[in-house]
C-alpha cells in the first residue's frame, strides 16, 4: 500500500525507494527530495507494478536488518531488474541485488560498524565529481554480511578494509551497489553520490518544488471536499497550523478549527493560536477550555504511557463533542506526515487512523463518522516548514520547536497537577526567552524544561527552601535521527538558572542535561 498521491505528483520525475527495514531509510528520501526530486518509500512487500509510480526514473534499494544468506529474507521484485531502470542498492540493498542476479554473499567474521575508509579503485558514473580513482574518503558502514562474488557484468569500484566489494557497478545496465550508507551525515559526500544517481544516472530534472506541491494539494482538497465542511484540530504546532492555512486557502469558510486547552500546554499557547487564526486569518475557530477535565483525569496517574492514553482519549471525546455541534461537518483534517504513513504501512499493516495533529495516541472512533483529509501525508517535517513559508505562515509558527501531543504532562515525571504545570510553564517560558534573546533558537532542534519528581533543600536569603529541581534540555540535529546536546556557555546557563530560581517559586535548583543520542534511539520528549 502506498500513500495517495497529490495531483501533479505522477507527472514529476519519481524515484522509488524500496524499504527493507533500515532505521535510516527515511534519510534516503530526505536527501533525494532535498535535491528537487520527488520520491516515495514503499515496503518491499507492498511494491506495485512500475506504472503505479507515474514517471518512474529509478529505484533505490535500502538497507535492512535481515541477512541475505538466510532463507525467506526480503527480496526486491523481479521487475526491478528487467525494467531498464537504473538501480542503486545500499547495504542490504546491494547484497540482495547481488544475490538475486547470481552473485554470492556471506556472513563475515569481520563486521564493519561506524566510520570506515573507502578506497576508490576505478572510475564510475556514480562517483563522477565525487571521488576519483586512487582517492580515499570517509564513509559510514553498518554490516555483518558482505559480497564475495559479483554477478556477471559487475566490476569493483571501491573497497574498504573489511568489504572487498564496498562499491560495485554494472555501467551498461546502470546497476550500482554500495556497502556503506550515503544517506547519513557521517558519509560527508553521500548526498553528492545520491544526486549523481538521481540526476545524472537516472536523468531526473530536479524540478520538484514546494510551490508545485501547494498548487496540487489545493486542487486535491477541493476535489475531495467539494462543498462539504471540514473540522481541523489546532494545537499551535507547525503541522496543524500548516494544515489549517492550506485548507483555508483551498476552501475558505468551509473550514472550522477547534482548539482544545488541555491544561498542559505552553505559556500563551491558546492566546497565540487564537490571535493568528481567528484575528489574522479570520478562520472560524472554536476554543474550548477543558483544562479542569484533563487535569482531573490525570490525578494520581504516574505512568507516562497511561498519561498519553488518557490525554488522547479525552481529547477525542472533547473534540468529537465540538465537531457534532457543526451540523454540516463531513471531514476531519489532520496533520499526518509521511513518516507516519511509512511506519503505519511498514509496521502496523495499514494506514494509521490517529489524530496526528495533536496527540499521536488514540484511534479515530467510528462514531465520529468523518472522512479524513490529510494534505501533508507526502511530506517530511522540514518540507512542512517549507510549505508553511510558501503559504505565508509567520516564522514564529514555522520554526517552532517540536512539542509532544501530551504536552507538559510527559515533562512532569510522576503525578501531574495544576500547580506543577504552572511551575513548569513559567520555567520553560524563561528558558525559551533566553534562547531567543541569545539568537540561538533556530540553531537548536528542540529545547524544553522538565520538572523532576525530586525536591532539594536550599538556602535562599535567610530561609531554607524545599522545592523542585528543574532540568533543561536542548539538542541539535541535522536529520532528526541523531541528536547531540547544545553546548551552551556557562554564562548562558548561569543566567537562565538565576532567572528561573528568582522568578519561579517552587524551583530552587536547575541542572542541564548533556545526554547525546546515537542513530535510531532519538527521543524528543
Amino acid at each position: 500500500m502506498t500513500p495517495e498521491r497529490t495531483p501533479g505528483a505522477s507527472a514529476q520525475d519519481t524515484i522509488l525507494i524500496i524499504d527493507f527495514g533500515s532505521q535510516v531509510t527515511q534519510l534516503i528520501a530526505r536527501r533525494v527530495r532535498e535535491s528537487g526530486v520527488y520520491c516515495e518509500i514503499v515496503p518491499f512487500h507492498h511494491v506495485e507494478a512500475p506504472d503505479a509510480y507515474g514517471a518512474l526514473k529509478g529505484v533505490i534499494l535500502s538497507g535492512g536488518p535481515a541477512s541475505v544468506v538466510t532463507e525467506d529474507t526480503p527480496r526486491a521484485p523481479d521487475w526491478i531488474f528487467t525494467s531498464d531502470l537504473p538501480v542503486l542498492g545500499i547495504c542490504y540493498g546491494q547484497q540482495t541485488m547481488v544475490a538475486q542476479l547470481g552473485g554470492r554473499v556471506e556472513t563475515s567474521d569481520h563486521r564493519e560498524f561506524g566510520r570506515s575508509d573507502l578506497d576508490v579503485i576505478q572510475e564510475s558514473s556514480l562517483f563522477e565529481g565525487v571521488w576519483r580513482t586512487g582517492e580515499r574518503d570517509q564513509v559510514w558502514m553498518s554490516h555483518g554480511d558482505r559480497v564475495i562474488e559479483l554477478p556477471t557484468g559487475f566490476e569493483v569500484v571501491a573497497t574498504s578494509k573489511n568489504a572487498p566489494f564496498a562499491a560495485i557497478a554494472d555501467e551498461q545496465r546502470r546497476f550500482f551497489g554500495v556497502q556503506f550508507h550515503p544517506e547519513v551525515v557521517h558519509t560527508p559526500r553521500g548526498s553528492e553520490l545520491l544526486r549523481n544517481f538521481t540526476h545524472d544516472v537516472a536523468g531526473c530534472s530536479g524540478s520538484w518544488t514546494m510551490a508545485a506541491f501547494k498548487d496540487g494539494a489545493i486542487q486535491k482538497i477541493q476535489r475531495q471536499v467539494g462543498r462539504g465542511h471540514v473540522v481541523c484540530g489546532l494545537s499551535g504546532g507547525v503541522d496543524s497550523s500548516v494544515v489549517a492555512v492550506l485548507l483555508h486557502e483551498a476552501i475558505g469558510d468551509q473550514l472550522t478549527c477547534v482548539l482544545v486547552d488541555t491544561g498542559v500546554m505552553r505559556t500563551n499557547e491558546v492566546e497565540d493560536v487564537e490571535g493568528l487564526f481567528r484575528d489574522h486569518y479570520n478562520i472560524p475557530l472554536i476554543s474550548v477550555d477543558a483544562s479542569d477535565l484533563f487535569l482531573a483525569k490525570l490525578q494520581d496517574v504516574t505512568d507516562p504511557e497511561q498519561k498519553r492514553k488518557i490525554i488522547g482519549s479525552t481529547f477525542i471525546d472533547v473534540f468529537d463533542a465540538e465537531a457534532h455541534k457543526i451540523t454540516d461537518a463531513k471531514f476531519l483534517a489532520q496533520g499526518t506526515l509521511y513518516p507516519d504513513v511509512i511506519e503505519s504501512v511498514s509496521f502496523a499493516g495499514g494506514p494509521s487512523a490517529t489524530i496526528k495533529s495533536h496527540h499521536n495516541v488514540g484511534g479515530l472512533p467510528e462514531r465520529m463518522k468523518l472522512e479524513l483529509v490529510e494534505p501533508l501525508r507526502e511530506l517530511f517535517k522540514d518540507e512542512v516548514r517549507a510549505l508553511g513559508r510558501e503559504l505565508g505562515l509567520p516564522e514564529t509558527f514555522v520554526e517552532r520547536h517540536p512539542f509532544p501531543g501530551p504536552g507538559l504532562a510527559i515533562r512532569i515525571p510522576g503525578e501531574v497537577t495544576r500547580d506543577k504545570a504552572d511551575i513548569l510553564r513559567r520555567a520553560d517560558r524563561i528558558y525559551l526567552e533566553e534562547i531567543r534573546a541569545a539568537g540561538l533558537y533556530n540553531e537548536i532542534w528542540q529545547a524544553f524544561a522538565v520538572l523532576l519528581p525530586v525536591r532539594t533543600v536550599g538556602v535562599m536569603g535567610d530561609e531554607r527552601t524545599y522545592e523542585f529541581v528543574c532540568a533543561l534540555r536542548a539538542v541539535t540535529s541535522t536529520d532528526g535521527m541523531t541528536a547531540d546536546y547544545y553546548p551552551f556557555t556557562h554564562e548562558f546557563l548561569g543566567r537562565v538558572a538565576t532567572r528561573i530560581i528568582n522568578e519561579v517559586r517552587g524551583i530552587n535548583r536547575v541542572v542541564y542535561d548533556v545526554t547525546s543520542k546515537p542513530p535510531g534511539t532519538i527521543e524528543w520528549e
